[in-house]
Protein backbone atom coordinates (compact mmCIF):
# COMPACT_ATOMS: atom_id res chain seq x y z
CA UNK A 1 0.00 0.00 0.00
CA UNK A 2 1.33 3.48 -1.05
CA UNK A 3 0.11 6.58 0.69
CA UNK A 4 0.49 9.81 -1.30
CA UNK A 5 -0.87 13.04 -1.98
CA UNK A 6 -4.32 13.13 -3.90
CA UNK A 7 -3.60 13.80 -7.55
CA UNK A 8 -6.69 14.85 -9.56
CA UNK A 9 -6.61 11.73 -11.82
CA UNK A 10 -7.71 9.88 -8.24
CA UNK A 11 -10.90 11.88 -8.23
CA UNK A 12 -13.37 8.70 -9.55
CA UNK A 13 -11.67 6.76 -7.37
CA UNK A 14 -11.55 9.10 -4.24
CA UNK A 15 -15.71 9.17 -5.05
CA UNK A 16 -16.30 5.61 -4.91
CA UNK A 17 -14.28 4.79 -2.26
CA UNK A 18 -15.80 7.87 -0.10
CA UNK A 19 -19.32 6.76 -0.94
CA UNK A 20 -18.45 3.00 -0.21
CA UNK A 21 -16.76 3.73 3.05
CA UNK A 22 -19.81 5.74 4.20
CA UNK A 23 -22.56 3.01 2.49
CA UNK A 24 -23.18 1.50 6.41
CA UNK A 25 -22.99 4.16 8.31
CA UNK A 26 -25.52 6.93 9.75
CA UNK A 27 -23.65 9.21 6.46
CA UNK A 28 -25.43 6.35 3.80
CA UNK A 29 -27.36 9.09 2.21
CA UNK A 30 -24.54 11.60 1.98
CA UNK A 31 -23.35 11.05 -1.63
CA UNK A 32 -20.89 13.29 -3.19
CA UNK A 33 -20.36 13.10 -7.29
CA UNK A 34 -17.56 15.38 -7.11
CA UNK A 35 -14.75 15.89 -4.81
CA UNK A 36 -15.11 18.66 -2.57
CA UNK A 37 -12.69 21.73 -3.01
CA UNK A 38 -12.07 23.81 -0.28
CA UNK A 39 -11.19 27.66 0.07
CA UNK A 40 -8.28 27.52 2.50
CA UNK A 41 -5.17 25.26 2.31
CA UNK A 42 -5.41 21.16 2.49
CA UNK A 43 -3.45 18.28 3.63
CA UNK A 44 -5.35 15.58 1.15
CA UNK A 45 -3.60 12.30 1.08
CA UNK A 46 -5.23 9.14 -0.97
CA UNK A 47 -4.06 5.27 -0.15
CA UNK A 48 -3.15 3.56 -2.79
CA UNK A 49 -3.57 -0.32 -3.62
CA UNK A 50 -3.33 -2.24 -6.97
CA UNK A 51 -4.04 1.33 -8.26
CA UNK A 52 -7.19 1.71 -6.66
CA UNK A 53 -7.60 4.46 -3.89
CA UNK A 54 -8.62 2.55 -1.05
CA UNK A 55 -8.26 5.30 1.95
CA UNK A 56 -8.33 8.73 1.90
CA UNK A 57 -8.45 11.83 4.44
CA UNK A 58 -9.22 15.21 3.48
CA UNK A 59 -8.03 18.39 6.16
CA UNK A 60 -8.33 21.95 5.64
CA UNK A 61 -5.94 23.94 7.70
CA UNK A 62 -5.53 27.48 9.18
CA UNK A 63 -2.78 29.95 8.48
CA UNK A 64 -5.34 32.16 10.72
CA UNK A 65 -6.93 30.96 14.04
CA UNK A 66 -10.63 30.09 13.98
CA UNK A 67 -10.71 30.59 10.29
CA UNK A 68 -12.06 26.39 9.63
CA UNK A 69 -12.41 24.94 13.03
CA UNK A 70 -14.91 25.60 15.30
CA UNK A 71 -13.23 25.58 18.57
CA UNK A 72 -9.58 26.10 20.85
CA UNK A 73 -6.83 28.14 20.20
CA UNK A 74 -3.78 28.63 17.81
CA UNK A 75 -4.07 27.24 14.45
CA UNK A 76 -6.17 23.91 13.83
CA UNK A 77 -7.03 21.38 11.17
CA UNK A 78 -10.58 20.07 10.29
CA UNK A 79 -10.96 16.73 8.96
CA UNK A 80 -13.97 16.95 6.61
CA UNK A 81 -13.33 13.53 5.00
CA UNK A 82 -11.75 10.46 6.44
CA UNK A 83 -12.83 6.82 4.85
CA UNK A 84 -11.55 3.36 3.80
CA UNK A 85 -13.14 0.83 1.45
CA UNK A 86 -14.93 -1.73 3.24
CA UNK A 87 -13.15 -4.03 1.94
CA UNK A 88 -10.28 -2.96 3.61
CA UNK A 89 -11.27 -2.36 7.04
CA UNK A 90 -9.52 -3.59 10.22
CA UNK A 91 -5.87 -3.70 8.03
CA UNK A 92 -4.94 -0.06 9.44
CA UNK A 93 -5.28 1.78 6.75
CA UNK A 94 -7.18 4.65 8.60
CA UNK A 95 -4.57 4.52 10.89
CA UNK A 96 -1.49 5.22 8.87
CA UNK A 97 -3.59 7.73 6.37
CA UNK A 98 -3.93 9.56 10.02
CA UNK A 99 -0.52 9.28 10.74
CA UNK A 100 0.55 10.53 7.77
CA UNK A 101 -1.69 13.79 8.15
CA UNK A 102 -0.67 14.30 11.35
CA UNK A 103 3.12 14.58 10.41
CA UNK A 104 2.55 17.07 7.95
CA UNK A 105 -0.30 18.84 10.25
CA UNK A 106 2.74 19.27 12.70
CA UNK A 107 5.13 20.35 10.07
CA UNK A 108 2.57 23.19 9.19
CA UNK A 109 2.42 24.13 12.68
CA UNK A 110 -0.94 23.01 13.38
CA UNK A 111 -1.53 22.37 17.64
CA UNK A 112 -4.62 20.36 16.92
CA UNK A 113 -7.45 18.46 14.83
CA UNK A 114 -10.88 18.99 14.86
CA UNK A 115 -13.57 16.07 13.29
CA UNK A 116 -17.22 15.84 12.99
CA UNK A 117 -19.07 12.52 12.80
CA UNK A 118 -22.54 11.42 13.85
CA UNK A 119 -22.86 8.52 16.25
CA UNK A 120 -21.90 5.24 14.72
CA UNK A 121 -20.63 3.49 17.69
CA UNK A 122 -17.36 2.08 15.95
CA UNK A 123 -16.50 5.02 13.97
CA UNK A 124 -16.79 6.83 17.56
CA UNK A 125 -14.59 4.41 18.96
CA UNK A 126 -11.88 4.64 16.38
CA UNK A 127 -11.42 8.27 17.38
CA UNK A 128 -11.40 7.57 21.14
CA UNK A 129 -8.82 5.01 20.22
CA UNK A 130 -6.68 7.22 18.43
CA UNK A 131 -6.32 9.76 21.33
CA UNK A 132 -9.34 12.23 20.20
CA UNK A 133 -11.68 13.37 22.94
CA UNK A 134 -15.22 14.54 22.44
CA UNK A 135 -15.48 18.14 22.66
CA UNK A 136 -18.92 18.88 21.71
CA UNK A 137 -22.19 18.16 20.04
CA UNK A 138 -25.49 18.60 18.72
CA UNK A 139 -28.50 16.50 16.99
CA UNK A 140 -28.93 16.09 13.41
CA UNK A 141 -33.03 15.83 12.22
CA UNK A 142 -34.04 14.64 9.14
CA UNK A 143 -38.13 15.52 8.91
CA UNK A 144 -39.92 13.25 6.97
CA UNK A 145 -43.13 13.65 5.38
CA UNK A 146 -45.44 12.36 8.29
CA UNK A 147 -43.52 14.76 10.05
CA UNK A 148 -43.36 17.53 8.21
CA UNK A 149 -47.49 18.21 9.21
CA UNK A 150 -46.85 19.45 12.57
CA UNK A 151 -43.53 20.59 12.63
CA UNK A 152 -42.30 22.73 8.78
CA UNK A 153 -44.91 24.85 6.96
CA UNK A 154 -44.77 26.87 3.64
CA UNK A 155 -45.89 30.30 3.14
CA UNK A 156 -45.94 29.81 -0.49
CA UNK A 157 -49.31 28.85 -1.86
CA UNK A 158 -49.24 25.21 -3.15
CA UNK A 159 -45.84 24.71 -1.86
CA UNK A 160 -45.62 21.43 0.35
CA UNK A 161 -42.10 20.39 1.63
CA UNK A 162 -42.09 16.73 2.67
CA UNK A 163 -38.58 16.50 3.86
CA UNK A 164 -36.21 18.45 5.79
CA UNK A 165 -32.90 18.62 8.14
CA UNK A 166 -32.76 20.44 10.49
CA UNK A 167 -29.69 20.91 13.49
CA UNK A 168 -31.40 20.94 17.12
CA UNK A 169 -29.07 22.67 19.62
CA UNK A 170 -31.43 23.09 22.64
CA UNK A 171 -31.64 21.16 25.68
CA UNK A 172 -34.37 18.83 25.35
CA UNK A 173 -32.88 16.14 23.65
CA UNK A 174 -35.31 13.07 24.62
CA UNK A 175 -38.29 15.52 23.46
CA UNK A 176 -36.45 15.38 19.86
CA UNK A 177 -35.20 11.74 20.05
CA UNK A 178 -39.03 10.80 20.91
CA UNK A 179 -40.72 13.13 18.28
CA UNK A 180 -38.39 12.57 14.84
CA UNK A 181 -37.73 8.89 14.00
CA UNK A 182 -34.32 10.16 12.19
CA UNK A 183 -32.19 11.37 14.63
CA UNK A 184 -28.32 11.64 14.94
CA UNK A 185 -25.79 13.08 17.45
CA UNK A 186 -23.27 14.94 15.73
CA UNK A 187 -19.79 14.69 18.21
CA UNK A 188 -17.09 16.93 18.01
CA UNK A 189 -13.85 15.28 18.26
CA UNK A 190 -10.80 16.95 18.82
CA UNK A 191 -7.02 15.85 19.04
CA UNK A 192 -4.28 17.90 20.46
CA UNK A 193 -0.73 17.59 18.40
CA UNK A 194 0.95 19.76 20.45
CA UNK A 195 0.27 22.34 23.89
CA UNK A 196 2.64 25.46 21.88
CA UNK A 197 1.02 28.48 20.74
CA UNK A 198 0.34 29.47 17.21
CA UNK A 199 3.32 29.41 14.96
CA UNK A 200 5.26 27.86 17.30
CA UNK A 201 6.67 24.47 16.44
CA UNK A 202 5.29 21.51 17.94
Amino acid sequence: MEIRDYQVKDEIGWVRCRALAFLDTAYFDNVLQKKEIYAGPTIELVAIENQQVIGLIDIEYEVQAQTVCSRGEGLGGMIWHIAVHPDYRRKGVGLQLLQAAEKRAKEKQLNRLEAWTRDDKWVNDWYINNQFSIVDSYLQVFIDNKEMKQTISSEIPDLFPVQAFAHYVGNDQEMIMKRFTRVHECICFEKKLCDMPKHSSC
